[in-house]
């Protein structure tokens, strides 16, 4: 989900413009943080208990329902196919209390039931044993809490009816019965949606059919076959105007794209509707197939400034590119693959985030990649506390901008650092495809166990340290190196640590490049102590260090091994006075085209010591004065750097006596 409200809730997100919420930057991240909802102030935290009655496996949700504007009010029929997994007299169902019930019924039997703290306790009329399965109907009414960015909510665009719902993550209670547990999925779900004549009524899954009921109604049947958790159930009521593509993903088959869009609005968002089959094309090349592909994908336009996930049909109340792809690769992580908890909430937005990444590098390149990688570690780094949520009562806890989002993100693109480019994208479709979570829900240990698999390599001080710990390293590197022979130096590098909470240092594995007099060469090391010295031999003086050139970690650098001087000297001739021969050193901090010449008191030219190129080092050169007189001369060095960008060219000269 994204979501920009900044009234109701806290987000982050910029250039928000225009009618039809569209902004002026694609590269911008968007990225959303829920403040404490209307919910949990009127009731409190303590009447909340997370995550739904284990006591039953919902299999099958039916929502008959029948809305009215006028006024306001929501009669709903729904029916809930459960399997027990415990002997059962009662359980219960998540359903707020100033919803009116009217009866519970399982087949002719009317079952009693009662309602407090937002549950809704329903006695069976003998016990069910363990595997037994319980199909109850219940029948209610009322006008649901506005909740947050509304769970559901009566609205108007224009003047006309504009009825939405937003559930995620505690909402769906507010206007269905239902177990409102993300790793609970039905297996199936039918939503019918009885609204005036004018409306149109978008839900989840295929329109299996529209009727006309003759009395200023309809009633428009959808039908998911695919599971679906609770929160992603949605409704979407508007006089739309429907705009239809298809993605067309294999030679003789393609699926219905389809949007529905405020009226006024749908001519300045068709160029940008029409890319989405190609969105869809590069997720599922990324992903593998769209997970949904016998049902359909589209956008159903809503009355809040973000966007949201629902199965088959994203809620969108702004449209641009990133939201888009942002909400689409929801559909693998987030939909297909739902978080089994809330405490995992990283596993679908900090995946949906990387997929606007990996749809700016294919659409506009490495460049555009890096630069949404950079923007968001920017905000990674003001994350407080750990990825993995430790306070699930709070939703501002479990949509924290900088955490849930930017940092979720960063990390899965630090994943593919760890892993590289082919076993990370062959991993992204592994953990797709892998049956024990396929259409499922998951937790990081089943991330961190799929991409083990795949890559071969141990992975848990990874996840142990950017999940569950917090903050980022703070590295200090230092390096020292001295020449062996020739052009080959002795390089030590130490990398260093600021001591953090949890973990106390991190271990990653770093790539560097040295820059030297005789070219680059790319180091990798695996830091897993502070402080810690890597010793490595390589051909010419060092000059440069590039850590982390790809940018594969978020942290920051500090050390001597980024201002590094390059020493160019002339020394002193020895013995002076000297007869008639002296000792002249040097050094070079690059390869240089040096001269070495010797003058007299006059200026005139006496010899050339030195005329060519040398590499960077130390020399020592003999002058014999023989055929000289006594007296005072000058030696010169000139040294033209010839290594762009490394350092200045050097000029020295000093004076030498000659004494016969």
């Amino acid at each position: 989900m994204k979501s920009i409200n900044t009234i109701i809730f806290i987000f982050v997100v910029t250039f928000l413009n225009n009618a039809v919420f569209s902004f002026q930057s694609d590269n911008e991240p968007h990225l959303c943080s829920l403040s404490k909802i209307k919910y949990f102030t009127g009731h409190g935290l303590t009447d909340f208990d997370y995550p739904g009655d284990s006591t039953i496996d919902v299999t099958y949700y039916k929502l008959d329902l029948k809305i009215t504007t006028t006024p306001d009010l929501l009669n709903g029929t729904v029916t809930v196919n459960a399997t027990s997994l415990s002997i059962l007299s009662s359980f219960f169902l998540d359903f707020e209390d100033n919803m009116s019930i009217d009866s519970i019924k399982k087949g002719e039997d009317k079952l009693s039931y009662s309602q407090a703290n937002d549950k809704l306790f329903i006695t069976l009329p003998e016990s069910v044993p363990v595997g037994k399965n319980i199909s109850i109907v219940i029948t209610y009414h009322g006008i649901p809490d506005v909740t947050g960015l509304g769970s559901f909510e009566f609205s108007e665009n224009q003047g006309v009816p504009a009825i939405w719902t937003l559930s995620e993550p505690y909402g769906a209670k507010t206007w269905f019965p239902n177990k409102d547990n993300p790793s609970d999925k039905a297996d199936s779900s039918d939503v019918w949606i009885t609204i005036a004549d004018n409306l149109t009524g978008v839900s989840n899954g295929i329109l299996e059919e529209e009727v006309n009921n003759g009395n200023g109604t309809k009633t428009f049947k959808w039908k998911s076959r695919y599971p679906i958790a609770p929160y992603l159930i949605s409704l979407a009521i508007a006089d739309y105007s429907i705009k239809t593509n298809y993605f067309k993903y294999s030679p003789t088959d393609s699926m219905l794209v389809i949007d529905y869009i405020y009226p006024q609005n749908l001519l300045q968002l068709e160029s940008l509707l029409d890319e989405t089959p190609q969105m869809l094309d590069v997720m599922s090349d990324y992903f593998g197939e769209y997970p949904f592909i016998t049902e359909k994908y589209g956008h159903a336009e809503f009355g809040v400034f973000a966007g949201m996930e629902h199965q088959t049909i994203s809620s969108m109340g702004a449209f641009y590119v990133n939201i888009m792809v942002h909400e689409l690769t929801h559909q693998w992580f987030g939909d297909k693959i739902t978080c089994a908890d809330w405490e995992n909430i990283w596993l679908n937005e900090g995946f949906a985030v990387y997929g606007e990444a990996l749809y700016q590098e294919r659409i506009n390149g490495r460049v555009a990649y890096d630069d949404f990688i950079q923007s968001n570690m920017g905000r990674a780094k003001n994350a407080v506390g750990s990825i993995y949520v430790q306070d699930i009562s709070s939703i501002d806890q479990i949509f924290d901008a900088d955490r849930t989002y930017a940092k979720g993100g960063v990390v899965v693109h630090m994943l593919r650092g760890v892993m590289g480019d082919t076993d990370f994208f062959a991993f992204l479709k592994a953990y797709m495809s892998d049956s024990s979570l396929a259409y499922g829900s998951a937790t990081t240990t089943d991330l961190q166990v799929v991409a083990e698999r795949v890559s071969g390599k141990s992975l848990g001080y990874f996840f142990n340290e950017w999940i569950y710990g917090e903050n980022y390293p703070r590295y200090i590197v230092d390096w020292d190196f001295n020449q062996i022979q020739g052009s080959q130096y002795n390089l030590a590098i130490t990398i260093s640590q600021q001591v953090n909470t949890f973990p106390a240092y991190f271990t990653m594995p770093i790539t560097m490049k040295i820059g030297t007099s005789s070219g680059d060469t790319t180091l990798t090391v695996f830091n897993s102590t502070s402080p810690q010295t890597f010793d490595f031999v390589v051909n010419g003086k060092p000059i440069s260090m590039n850590f982390d050139p790809d940018n594969y970690i978020l942290k920051e650098v500090s050390g001597n091994a980024f201002n590094i001087p390059v020493f160019y000297s002339l020394e002193q001739n020895y013995p002076n006075p000297f007869n008639p021969i002296t000792t002249i050193n040097y050094e070079l901090g690059n390869v240089s085209d040096v001269k070495l010449t010797v003058y007299d008191v006059t200026g005139k030219e006496i010899t050339k010591l030195v005329n060519g190129r040398q590499i960077e080092g130390r020399y020592s050169v003999e002058f014999n004065s023989v055929g000289l007189s006594s007296g005072v001369y000058f030696y010169k060095l000139e040294a033209v750097n010839s290594v762009p960008g490394s350092g200045e060219d050097f000029t020295s000269v000093k004076k030498m006596v000659i004494i016969k």
